[in-house]
């Protein structure tokens, strides 16, 4: 297998019938992701990031194109690919670790017995730092929690694959620096690969192997692709002097608000 093509999207179309007709909100989408790569897809309100996170996660499926990943076509959900969404989606009257173990039963109660699903769920839990939030339920817990929860029970499951849409979205801007600043430690541990939607840039520059910057829809496709060469570990207050992080950070900018309406020819593997 090509790591270096763990995820290919191939010449992915999408649409959508409403009642106005065929809706293209995606075009001609080329993408590989490699084994281990954090990506994000950056672009204005309405360009596709989220269907094309969908189509990752087979939620969707392409109107045109093939969608791999480990060289298997994506047909359908999988506990492969992980995802965590900006709503939690946690069910109100279970527990954290209940929450958590629903997954892990899901995936694995078949070939291990209660003791392993429980030191898996514990273990997913411990990741996030919320060993000790384990028996609360949601209502009990904050927002910035919640997320660590959702991002606790994708990751319980071991996927090959973690799919991330604007995850801290809805957090305050401190809930939202912590959040990233542990995902990076996460990532960092698990060698995850992650393709993650979001609005902020910052986030983008910090948390990123490459950003995928998409054109405005409808018809939306990938602009433009910027390498991250930032060394990892990578630390907020530090990355704030550098002049690379502050060129990276325009680059994005630049595209979002002067050329988002110019699309890459093809996108380089």
């Amino acid at each position: 297998m090509d790591d270096s093509k763990y995820i290919e999207v191939q010449d992915v179309s999408m649409s959508f019938d409403t009642r106005k007709g065929d809706f293209l909100a995606l075009k001609d989408i080329n993408l590989s992701v490699r084994k281990g790569e954090f990506v994000t897809l950056i672009g204005h309100s309405g360009c596709g990031k989220s269907t094309l996170l969908n189509l990752i996660a087979g939620l969707l499926n392409a109107t045109d194109g093939t969608m791999l990943c480990a060289n298997r076509e994506i047909a359908g959900p999988s506990p492969e690919r992980g995802v965590v969404f900006q709503n939690h989606s946690l069910l109100p009257w279970l527990t954290c670790f209940e929450n958590v173990y629903l997954a892990v039963e899901r995936v694995f109660g078949s070939v291990e017995g209660t003791a392993k699903l429980k030191g898996r769920t514990n273990a997913a839990l411990a990741l996030v730092g919320l060993t000790h939030a384990a028996q609360k339920r949601p209502h009990e817990i904050s927002g910035g929690m919640k997320q660590r929860v959702g991002i606790a029970r994708a990751l319980s499951m071991e996927p090959k694959v973690l799919l991330m849409d604007e995850p801290f979205g809805a957090l305050d801007a401190l809930t939202r620096a912590h959040l990233q600043d542990e995902l990076l430690k996460i990532v960092a541990k698990t060698r995850s690969t992650v393709v993650m939607v979001t609005h902020d840039v910052d986030e983008a520059v910090l948390l990123s192997d490459r950003i995928v910057m998409m054109t405005n829809g409808p018809s939306a496709t990938i602009g433009e692709i910027l390498q991250v060469r930032l060394p990892r570990p990578r630390e907020r207050l530090a990355l704030a002097q550098d002049a690379l992080y502050t060129e990276y950070r325009t680059s994005v900018l630049e595209f979002l608000y002067q050329r988002q309406s110019r699309p890459l020819a093809k996108e380089a593997a």
